[in-house]
């Protein structure tokens, strides 16, 4: 396959990752509308579950596979490949139907220890437990459509991958909301029944990535047994050493991604009962829960997402410098790095901060604005933490020293698992999110540490890049403060247009005074001038000027 379509399908694949995850922000907002924050909640200690037991059903397969596959087929051997592939349908298959076993076994443990018994509102344990069953059928198949996907990306093509995903999140989407209102506004159901049924969209979705990848597959097998028959070796390498080898690339992957699932199933694990201890009704409880673990948690992976995704694509340099010994550019693409994730994440948790009641008024509605807009003003500040520790540790994988993200992840998480709860019961609900935010500490320190260290990293300068930073991020919460409680004044945060009016002019506002400081100074050309030309001109005039 030549550079321009490895190219192209690299592309395809980046575009279909951001329109899933777009789509997977979208549909919160009128899933919330329908089921409200109690449903939000309920949704959440089904989802929870299910995404940490598909992790580790999975553990990285698809770019594991890819890897491995990819590997063996550019030395001319496509047979290994397709031993791994026709063997890994097997595994996956097994591996899918235990991990459905155990998540359907653990529902109603998981339900009697979330939920309270003797609570006659809110959500009820056999709300919990049909939630939890419902989805969890999901994990018979998508494990087998992981595989797959894996396989089609070992050959270079990335299109069966990015259309199955895509296709697969508007199947579960669409199924989610039209279903749940039916349920509920229709034929007048409970939202016990209507968010165990979005569940079961998982299900769905995943039927329809499965049938594209299918149609896929019958398209191409003839392609790929030509491959097959023309290749020049076999390795005839033993099953069980084909999959040592396959989990040395797909652990570092899978436990780096399992942190925000693991802290997540930490506060499903002690949130309601600590709540509980202190006086909150499960009513109470859950609506606090869904304002903090899906309302709040999904607009803070905005920057995330965006700061992470601008800051990754420099990584594969990384790794070539290392192995070729190039200290100095090294050094430069480190900083780089810190600095594109610093330069987008701190702004945009602090206008998150101070815009927190007009933001989750606008995208979430007013009914429980209060308690919406109290999450996300704590929860905000974390989504730096979140950046730089997915940062650090593809750092780390990039410098072959990947299993101090692992120490990293589990030092945090021992953290978080045993002083959630303390926190939630001193603080109240904010301080689930502080143990949160403790624990990333941790692990990011572990993480900086291991980084300067092994790369030989000097984090002098960036120190005071990080200082300018935070000093134009200052001056634009200045503005914003003031444009916000001005724009307020006149406008009460009483409606929606009043809401989206004030969120949209201090957006605005903080966007031209940090754009403005950031292009002035130069700080934003000598950050993203690599990929935004016109800030390196700017960046020279005002040199010029000066």
């Amino acid at each position: 396959m030549s550079d321009k379509q490895l190219l192209r399908g690299t592309m395809i694949l980046t575009a279909s990752i951001i329109i899933s995850k777009a789509l997977g922000l979208i549909y919160i907002f009128p899933f919330k509308a329908i089921v409200g924050l109690e449903g939000l909640a309920l949704y959440q200690y089904g989802y929870g579950p299910y995404t940490l037991i598909l992790s580790l059903a999975t553990l990285g397969i698809p770019l594991a596979v890819s890897k491995f596959v990819s590997k063996y087929n550019a030395l001319g051997d496509y047979r290994t490949g397709q031993r791994l592939f026709k063997s890994g349908i097997i595994v996956m298959s097994i591996t899918g139907v235990i991990a459905f076993i155990i998540l359907f076994l653990l529902a109603e443990p998981i339900a009697n220890h979330v939920l309270d018994p003797g609570e006659l509102q809110g959500n009820t344990i056999q709300d919990g437990v049909f939630t939890i069953r419902m989805v969890s059928v999901a994990l018979l198949i998508v494990p087998i459509m992981a595989l797959i996907r894996g396989y089609f990306q070992g050959f270079g093509s990335m299109g069966p991958t990015a259309i199955s995903q895509v296709i697969e999140q508007i199947i579960r989407i669409i199924f989610i909301l039209l279903l749940t209102y039916i349920i509920l506004e229709v034929w007048q159901g409970t939202i016990g029944t209507a968010v165990g049924f979005a569940t079961f969209g998982a299900f769905v979705g995943a039927l329809g990535g499965l049938l594209v990848l299918l149609i896929y597959w019958w398209k191409r097998k003839g392609y790929i047994n030509k491959q097959i028959e023309t290749s020049t070796m076999d390795h005839q390498i033993p099953l069980s050493k084909m999959y040592k080898e396959l989990l040395t690339y797909a652990l570092p992957i899978s436990f780096v991604g399992l942190a925000i699932p693991l802290y997540q199933n930490v506060d499903i694990l002690f949130f309601n009962s600590a709540m509980r201890a202190i006086g909150y009704v499960q009513t109470e409880v859950d609506m606090y829960f869904g304002a903090f673990a899906q309302a709040a948690h999904k607009l803070i992976l905005i920057p995330v997402s965006v700061a992470t995704a601008m800051s990754l694509t420099i990584l594969p340099t990384v790794t070539k410098s290392f192995i070729n010994k190039e200290h100095a550019t090294l050094q430069k693409q480190i900083t780089q790095t810190y600095q594109i994730i610093l330069f987008l994440s701190i702004p945009a948790s602090v206008g998150l901060v101070l815009l927190s009641d007009s933001a989750y008024a606008t995208l979430f509605g007013l009914e429980d604005m209060e308690i919406g807009a109290y999450m996300l003003k704590y929860y905000a500040p974390v989504a730096i933490l979140f950046s730089i520790f997915a940062v650090t540790s593809s750092l780390l994988q990039g410098i072959n020293r990947q299993r101090y993200a692992v120490i990293a992840l589990l030092a945090g998480l021992i953290f978080k698992l045993t002083f959630t709860y303390l926190m939630i019961v001193w603080l109240g609900p904010a301080g689930a999110i502080l143990a949160t935010g403790v624990g990333y500490v941790i692990a990011i320190g572990v993480n900086v540490w291991a980084i300067g260290k092994f790369a030989q990293y000097d984090y002098q300068f960036l120190a005071k890049r990080l200082l300018l930073i935070v000093m134009f991020a200052s001056l634009m919460a200045l503005v914003v403060f003031l444009v916000r409680n001005l724009i307020g004044a006149i406008l009460p945060l009483e409606t929606w247009i009043n809401g989206a009016t004030i969120l949209f002019t201090s957006i605005v506002a903080g966007l031209l005074t940090y754009g403005y400081l950031s292009v002035r100074s130069g700080l934003a050309g000598q950050i993203l001038g690599h990929r935004f030309k016109f800030l390196s001109k700017k960046r020279r005039v005002a040199r010029s000027s000066d």
